[in-house]
């Protein structure tokens, strides 16, 4: 499999933006090792360019009329390889290369057809959608694999998604635009399109997991047979008897859910990595019940489940994400490698450039839009740690309102997915 031709930009204009990332496409389309014909687009704006959505993609999809599928949403911030667009208009641009029976585009008015044989699923969504969630673990149950990756739009003005294909529409629908709000809407893939994917999580836990024993949907009654509230507040150490401090402190928390049929797992990789496995899904604390001596969360808890508190970290958070790379790169790369490779991969950070030797086609990136350079130290700091543990490739992505990976949706986590050349 060939390189996918990337490109990003920033402009107060988003056609000026579109001319730069049209360039740098056809310059790559033209370079040896880079996919010539593609089909599939992927296209990432922030949310400055989201009032000017519909433009973007016709003026795009005139430009590059070899390319018949589109696919993406907006995000607060936008990723490429290396780079970060945060609170400024920007897009990116990635360019896709599979047989066209290899994957589909799909949207409400272009739905996933029983007659494809989905294997995985990029997906991207809307928060408001209601039951998004339920919408979000039916569809992994379509899939061969059981895996979703991507996002939820992120806004502060309208959630768009792009989702164009070349055919499927729903009759009656009339001629979709392609932008859509509300839904899910994504590209899935076929049994031939090979991808490795791994979550990181962005926070530590604070002391050891507790048995959920009693629950009322999202409110947390009793944790190991005791008040759930008097265990959070022994374990931040503070008393609602300085009503200051305790609620400074619990605005910092977060609680790690987690399923009991995992529950083991998670224990193994906690008392491994000190971290979070992706079988953890970190929620809000969204209030206290004083009268019954509860806390409620963000999510819908059961009897059984296990319960951390947490805390964001930012030094677990670099090490975390360090980690899913090296483990993607030893799960690609072979244990002997042919000189190409070796030469390829040795470079220096400053000579390097994508090169199909590290097995790698094409990444992309969905971080939560709490995170991003700002957490890990500076700015383009998330970025920078990929390409400096994953390598050169081409990469987009977003930062999004929730994460997606498997059947799940996830709170400041990572979920980086590559497109591998086997």
């Amino acid at each position: 499999m060939k390189l996918f031709p990337y490109a990003h930009a920033t402009h107060p204009q988003w056609g000026m933006a579109a001319a730069l990332v049209l360039a740098q496409l056809r310059g790559q389309m033209a370079l040896h090792g880079y996919a010539s014909s593609p089909t599939l687009a992927l296209l990432y704006i922030t949310d400055h360019y989201a009032p000017a959505a519909e433009d973007i993609l016709e003026y795009l999809g005139a430009e590059l009329p070899e390319i018949t599928d589109w696919s993406g949403t907006v995000g607060v911030g936008i990723a490429s390889n290396n780079v970060e667009y945060f609170d400024e208009p920007a897009m990116a641009v990635m360019l896709l290369e599979f047989p066209a029976d290899q994957y589909r585009v799909f949207s409400g008015v272009a739905p996933l057809g029983l007659a494809f044989e989905a294997h995985t699923a990029l997906v991207h969504a809307d928060g408001h959608t209601p039951d998004v969630a339920d919408l979000i673990e039916e569809l992994a149950q379509r899939t061969d694999s059981g895996y979703l990756f991507g996002g939820l739009a992120a806004s502060r003005g309208r959630p768009v998604q792009f989702a164009l294909a070349g055919d499927g529409t729903v009759k009656g629908q009339g001629k979709a635009s392609g932008v859509f709000s509300g839904g899910l809407s994504g590209v899935a893939f076929g049994p031939e399109v090979t991808v490795v994917s791994r979550v990181t999580q962005g926070c530590l836990p604070i002391n050891r997991a507790h048995k959920v024993t009693a629950a009322d949907r999202n409110v947390v009654l009793t944790l190991d047979g005791q008040s759930a509230l008097e265990v959070m507040l022994r374990e931040l150490d503070v008393t609602l008897e300085q009503p200051r401090e305790a609620l400074q402190a619990v605005r910092a928390t977060l609680v790690g859910l987690t399923e009991p049929a995992t529950v083991a797992d998670v224990a193994q990789t906690v008392m491994r990595t000190g971290n979070f496995g992706p079988d953890v899904l970190v929620r809000h604390i969204i209030g206290l019940d004083p009268g019954r001596a509860g806390i409620a969360v963000a999510s819908a808890v059961t009897e059984g489940m296990e319960l951390a508190f947490c805390q964001r970290n930012v030094q677990a958070a670099r090490a975390d994400l360090m980690r899913i790379c090296a483990e993607i790169r030893e799960e690609l790369e072979p244990q002997e490698q042919a000189l190409e490779t070796v030469t390829a991969l040795a470079q220096s950070e400053l000579e390097a450039a994508p090169h199909a030797a590290r097995g790698i086609a094409g990444a992309i990136y969905v971080s939560c839009a709490g995170r991003g350079g700002a957490h890990f130290g500076g700015p383009s700091a998330e970025l920078q740690i990929i390409r400096r543990a994953l390598g050169d490739v081409p990469l987009v992505g977003f930062f999004a309102a929730g994460e997606i990976a498997r059947h799940h949706l996830y709170g400041y986590t990572g979920v980086l997915t590559v497109f591998t050349g086997k």
